[in-house]
């Protein structure tokens, strides 16, 4: 479980194929801290560590993962959010996130605002998964590259955020372009009430 608030960027050091999965060597400053079977979200993607050796740790991704994320997408250099789980005794500054992504969605349009940036994304509408609270409302929460942030502006399949100066420079967006492929994570909340809505209809 996690809050959407990112720690700091990781960098990709090394790639590795193996059959569907990929195995991603990452450095980063709580290297020490770390420890094997940990959960750190990357991008919004919860994975485990599985190895810590030469200053950096790696993590694995099943195809379905690669599929569903833009991981798939990663070369070495790339810089990626990272944040490990919550504490259940410290104060929650984002919003439940569960490092679950549902998708991906592609950035439409970035607007300057007075120093802050208005980054609105563009994602599949389906019908039935919007039943099952796969979408977004006006000042709801989504998770963006594991970012936690409030919607505006929300249409049928988009949405847009507003950046404050503090996350773009601290956060990979400062890397998004129009076309960049970033990764959504509707909010769990409204997942489960339209899961109860669905059951007393």
């Amino acid at each position: 479980m996690f809050s959407g608030i990112v720690e700091e960027m990781a960098t990709v050091v090394a790639i590795r194929k193996e059959h569907g999965n990929i195995h991603f060597s990452l450095e980063c400053s709580f290297i020490n801290e770390l420890k094997i079977d940990q959960s750190i979200s990357h991008n919004g993607v919860c994975l485990t560590v599985v190895n810590i050796e030469n200053n950096s740790y790696t993590v694995t991704a099943m195809k379905e993962t690669l599929d569903k994320s833009n991981l798939r997408f990663l070369k070495p250099g790339d810089k990626v959010n990272v944040e490990r789980s919550m504490k259940l005794n410290e104060r929650l500054d984002g919003h439940i996130v569960q490092g679950h992504v549902d998708g991906t969605a592609i950035c439409k349009e970035i607007k300057d605002a007075d120093g802050s940036t208005y980054f609105t994304f563009e994602y599949d509408f389906d019908k039935a998964m919007a039943s099952r609270g796969y979408f977004t409302v006006d000042k709801g929460s989504v998770t963006v590259n594991g970012v936690s942030l409030t919607v505006c502006n929300p249409t049928e399949n988009s949405f847009t955020v507003a950046i404050i100066p503090y996350t773009y420079e601290n956060t990979n967006f400062r890397y998004i372009t129009t076309g960049s492929v970033v990764n959504i994570e509707f909010d769990i909340l409204g997942k489960y009430i339209a899961r109860l809505h669905s059951l007393t209809e």
